[in-house]
């Protein structure tokens, strides 16, 4: 991968997650966090939950340290939040949605500026 293109992906991610990981692994710790999201046949640990926890190891390593895996999981990261934001929330109470609860657990908080 070129080094255009890994900036580009860096630069997307940067905008598309906009909870720091602290506030990330906060909202991983509560119940909210690990009721939403699509689960494995056998329950566990959800998609979304899992990306939280990887979306923190990724905030946390130096850019040079990056591996092919981490822009890929930045590309994903950067479609689900895109795609979902796109899909628009409920019509009520979007602070206490699923709908939410799901996009903070890719580090995206619709509710923040």
């Amino acid at each position: 991968m070129e080094a255009e293109e890994q900036a580009a992906i860096r630069a997307d991610f940067a905008a598309v997650v906009n909870l720091a990981p602290a506030e990330i692994e906060a909202f991983l710790d509560t119940a909210e966090s690990k009721r939403v999201g699509a689960k494995g046949d056998a329950g566990g640990e959800s998609v979304g939950h899992r990306s939280g926890r990887r979306i923190v190891a990724i905030r946390r390593t130096k850019v040079a340290d990056l591996s092919d895996a981490d822009y890929a999981h930045m590309k994903k990261v950067i479609g689900y939040v895109r795609r979902h934001l796109a899909q628009g929330g409920p019509d009520e109470d979007v602070e206490h949605s699923d709908w939410r609860y799901s996009l903070m657990n890719w580090g995206h908080d619709p509710l923040k500026d």
